[in-house]
């Protein structure tokens, strides 16, 4: 027979239980107070994080102007003006030739049309000309059908649009401010905070920083990875367009999945209707195959060393993000669970119980020293 339960014992793990129980529970109301709030103000809170993410890129050439003695008003506006125009660039790097080429395009676009038409009217479809007709009539039906639907997804679009433009030049004047203002930041936190706080916060928000940089630097190199490969493999198979192709693809890697798949599509497209079917399979092989190195080596390795996260916890942490929040949780995804990690290891550190200081060993004796030997007792008269 087993030994009967001790109430005392077992009434004191009830209590421990129901103790931990409560402070979960309240952890939990917590953080979604704290998730409501943020969601309340992401309005303000969304070009702020653009803008920090935007100044981790754009921090060294200010930080170096800086060093060389320039103002940092005047390192700060150089450098915001350099990457107004290095997006500038990066459209007109996309625009210029699609427009040089879009006749070309077009055709292609029709050519592609009129053969998957041919195509479609042969065995084993046999669609003929009348059953395209009625399908075109259905479609144009149902286009007439749902016109206030599309009006009022047209007037969503517009409003995206606008906010869009709203964030993007809002997050443009904070990362001028951060570039300008930011190493007054942690001495202006820590004499504004008290007590314990004033030495916790910024140390937090400096190691944060960091991460963030690394995150970005990161994907940035993640992206770069993308293009050269896929812009390779477009160059070899001959397909127009290489050049936007590979600038697309690499602008598109800090938008995770959704990027990928719209770069990844765009490509296969251009492909598919310039130089026809056996060129857009293999040009679909190839980013199918970069994108699965990029997803499930590259990025989880880098992100990982950088962020000190391992690779499993940064595919969780995108999945994670992607199911709550959607293109933005996934962005966000990685770099908040790589803050997250900074704030329970320093969390750690402060609770950790000092190491209990070990007495010195005594030192060895120096081997190329003999010690003298004993003389031995004198004999006694």
């Amino acid at each position: 027979m087993s030994d009967p339960l001790s109430p005392g014992k077992t009434r004191a793990a009830l209590r421990t239980s129901a103790r931990v129980s409560l402070d979960m529970l309240l952890v939990l109301l917590m953080a979604g107070v704290t998730l409501w709030l943020l969601g309340k103000a992401w309005s303000v809170l969304w070009p702020l994080v653009i803008a920090l993410l935007l100044t981790t890129l754009t921090w060294p050439p200010a930080r170096f102007l800086r060093r060389k003695g320039w103002p940092p008003a005047l390192a700060a506006s150089v450098v915001t003006v350099a990457a107004l125009l290095v997006a500038a660039g990066v459209v007109v790097l996309i625009s210029v030739p699609v427009a040089s080429q879009s006749g070309e395009l077009v055709d292609g676009v029709v050519n592609g049309i009129q053969k998957l038409r041919d195509w479609a009217s042969g065995p084993p479809l046999n669609v003929g000309d009348d059953q395209v007709s009625k399908g075109v009539d259905a479609a144009v039906g149902r286009l007439q059908s749902s016109v206030g639907t599309i009006a009022t997804a047209t007037l969503t679009g517009v409003t995206t649009v606008l906010n869009g433009l709203v964030t993007t030049v809002l997050a443009i004047f904070l990362m001028f401010f951060f570039l300008k203002d930011g190493p007054r930041f942690l001495p202006w936190l820590t004499a504004q905070l008290p007590g314990r706080l004033a030495v916790d916060v910024p140390v937090v928000a400096s190691r944060s920083w960091d991460t963030l940089g690394s995150f970005v630097r990161s994907q940035a190199f993640v992206g770069l990875l993308d293009a050269v490969f896929i812009g390779i493999g477009l160059w070899v198979l001959g397909v127009p367009l290489v050049i936007p192709l590979a600038v697309l693809t690499f602008v598109s890697a800090f938008v995770p999945i959704i990027g990928a798949l719209f770069a990844g599509f765009v490509a296969v497209l251009i492909a598919l209707v310039s130089n026809g079917w056996t060129d857009a399979l293999i040009v679909l092989a190839i980013i199918i195959v970069v994108q699965q190195l990029e997803g499930n080596v590259f990025q989880p390795m880098l992100q990982s060393r950088g962020l000190g996260l391992h690779a499993s916890v940064v595919l969780l942490a995108v999945t994670l993000g992607g199911s709550l929040a959607g293109i933005v949780g996934s962005l966000l995804a990685v770099p908040v669970a790589a803050i997250v990690a900074v704030v329970w290891r320093y969390v750690r550190e402060q609770l950790s119980e000092p190491a209990a200081p070990q007495p010195d060993p005594d030192p060895d004796p120096d081997p190329g020293i003999v010690p003298d030997p004993v003389a031995p007792p004198e004999p006694a008269v």
